[in-house]
């Protein structure tokens, strides 16, 4: 087996739960009126979440993790219906997410409490969803599939260069993230 693949598929679902956790916790800490409002900030964390998993993570498990897998068994079939049917729901919950943060920065009445429902719902949907991929769907790949198919996984997840590992980091990302990751308040960022 190709550890690899399920390496740089671990590791783009950490990047995502770093910035997944750092909107939860601007939720928390803006809710509670411990800090203001970074619409910068929240901006960049959906624009992060709409480009790299939404348009490069999700749809390379559609077309070689799940495809694969379900060409070697039916065991894992009603798994992957449902968290391809989460991928093709993503780009629909992210414009929703975008539309209320419009709303809530433009100041319309009630938009924050709006958003951050919205928000607090989209953190949790995610995490349950990349739970659901390494818990139920990752044994049966390990079962399943084959040294072959295992290369062809990885090959295409390497050329992902999501920011937090590799050698060919894709510069956009790169900076994407940092971006979060500096215009985030302690513990979760650089700043102050």
């Amino acid at each position: 087996m190709n550890y690899e693949a399920i390496q740089i598929i671990k590791a783009e679902h950490r990047s995502l739960a770093a910035v997944l956790n750092a909107a939860n916790h601007l939720r928390v800490e803006i809710g509670e009126q411990r800090l203001l409002p970074n619409y910068r900030l929240l901006w960049a964390i959906i624009r992060y979440i709409e480009e790299f998993p939404e348009t490069l993570h999700h749809p390379k498990e559609d077309r070689y993790l799940f495809s694969k897998l379900q060409a070697r068994t039916q065991a894992a079939d009603a798994i992957i219906a449902t968290l391809q049917k989460e991928h093709r729901d993503g780009n629909e919950k992210i414009d929703l997410l975008r539309q209320a943060l419009s709303k809530y920065e433009g100041g319309a009445v009630g938009a924050s409490t709006t958003f951050f429902t919205m928000l607090e719902a989209f953190v949790k949907f995610h995490f349950r969803h990349m739970t659901m991929e390494e818990r139920d769907i990752f044994p049966l790949a390990e079962t399943y599939l084959t040294a072959q198919d295992w290369q062809e996984i990885a090959a295409a997840f390497r050329d992902n260069h999501d920011p937090m590992f590799g050698t060919a980091q894709c510069e956009h990302f790169r900076e994407l993230f940092h971006q979060i990751v500096l215009l985030s308040p302690a513990p979760i960022g650089l700043a102050s």
